[in-house]
């Protein structure tokens, strides 16, 4: 065994990449490779990154969303095929197929090409837990949220909790109104809409204020993680920043780099989670482990398999016969479980030395987490990419080479 190669890898990484990284990576549950690098500051150079370098998670926030579900599941207060809806009333009734907005250029742009002219009315109240975790709910992919919100948002410290509720109310308002993008469960386009809805979902359902409230009851504190939302200053200099927001017009220390997290006051089940490489390998670990003592094995089998196999985001799907309604299929370009994408080709971000039964996901501010159940392996590469800009070509590169180098490391002498 032998990591030099991933090692230099990482090492040329900072700063043409991003000016912070750390890769961890551990099989059966033992670190074999914990290392960090570059700066907090890279400016001055100061406060050298390490494996508890805090990092903004983005849309892995996700993973920790779909899992406080799947407990709740399991623990009988939902059911996966269970409308959304019985928990949040607002949101049942008649929806359309309409406009979208694109998350780049922040502009209307008109539904997918097969569904731009389906005039028949929609019933939100069909729209299922499934449907949500599976991205096939006909929700959009992304609308602009955090202007219907309220203003620029407060730095997380200075904001006031009244406040703060008083963002999610009116975000989930805005949600409960949308148009849709496609017939719910008849298509799949990536969501980060669909698991901001679940995640006020599965907040209501348990009782909480919000989704933070639930995930640490569900997720983070029976796993003994330290992730959390809107860290505050106590621990802010542990924290890897990211870039210089254009609509908060200050560099991002400490807070959330998503726009619509932030117009939430930093709180959402889409993002918003800061936390370290070892919080995230031991979300994959409960994974690799069938669930250990949180999760039913079953429910861990079917969100790691694919529920969505499609060959482009917004064409009409296929059910697959002879098995569950939920799961449908044409090719495998786009593969989805519940929660967790699912390794594709030809482009995967695990590189092709990943197992094909690999599963992980990624996030926007340069952050990923891929577990390969035949090797029981887990690897987190933690980078505060988005601090040069959201050029992703560099770490698109990076991903694939990283996790090759962690491949060919474990057999290397």
């Amino acid at each position: 065994m032998n990591f030099t190669k991933l090692d230099h890898l990482l090492q040329a990484a900072v700063p043409t990449v991003a000016p912070a990284l750390v890769c961890q990576v551990e099989q059966g549950g033992r670190v074999l490779f914990a290392r960090g690098y570059g700066w907090i500051n890279p400016m001055l150079k100061r406060q050298a990154v390490c494996t508890e370098t805090l990092f903004d998670f983005a849309s892995l926030t996700q993973l920790f969303t779909s899992t406080a579900c799947l407990r709740m599941h399991d623990a009988g207060l939902l059911d996966l095929d269970q409308p959304v809806s019985d928990f949040l009333p607002d949101f049942a009734g008649p929806r359309y197929i309409g406009p979208v907005e694109d998350p780049i250029t922040k502009e209307a742009v008109p539904p997918p090409d097969p569904w731009r002219n389906y005039t028949g009315a929609l019933s939100a109240t069909q729209i299922t837990f499934r449907q949500l975790l599976s991205h096939s709910s006909g929700l959009p992919g992304w609308r602009n949220l955090y202007s219907i919100c309220g203003g620029i948002p407060q730095r997380p410290n200075a904001t006031h909790r009244a406040e703060l509720l008083r963002r999610q109310r009116v975000g989930l308002a805005a949600i409960c109104g949308f148009n849709f993008a496609y017939p719910p469960g008849e298509s799949s386009i990536y969501s980060e809409i669909g698991p901001i809805l679940l995640g006020s979902a599965l907040a209501a359902c348990a009782g909480d204020p919000t989704v933070a409230e639930t995930l640490r009851n569900w997720v983070l504190r029976p796993l003994g993680l330290g992730a959390h939302f809107n860290p505050s200053s106590v621990v802010v200099d542990r924290v890897a920043p990211t870039e210089f927001c254009a609509w908060r017009q200050r560099r991002l220390h400490g807070e959330v780099h998503d726009e619509n997290a932030a117009g939430l006051g930093g709180i959402a089940g889409h993002a918003g989670l800061f936390g370290t490489a070892t919080d995230l390998c031991r979300l994959g670990n409960l994974y690799l482990e069938r669930g250990g003592k949180l999760l039913h094995r079953n429910t861990v089998a079917a969100s790691i398999s694919a529920q969505i196999e499609t060959s482009a985001a917004g064409i009409p799907l296929a059910p697959v016969g002879g098995h569950h309604s939920a799961v449908l299929t044409l090719a495998t370009d786009i593969r989805h479980g519940l929660g967790w994408m699912l390794r594709s080709d030809p482009d995967v971000s695990c590189s092709t030395a990943f197992g094909p039964r690999s599963f992980g996901h990624m996030g926007t501010t340069g952050t990923s987490i891929w577990c390969d159940p035949d090797r029981d392996l887990v690897v987190t590469l933690l980078t505060n990419r988005v601090y040069h800009g959201r050029n992703p070509e560099p770490i698109s590169h990076l991903r694939p080479a990283a996790h090759a180098a962690v491949v060919a490391g474990l057999s290397a002498r």
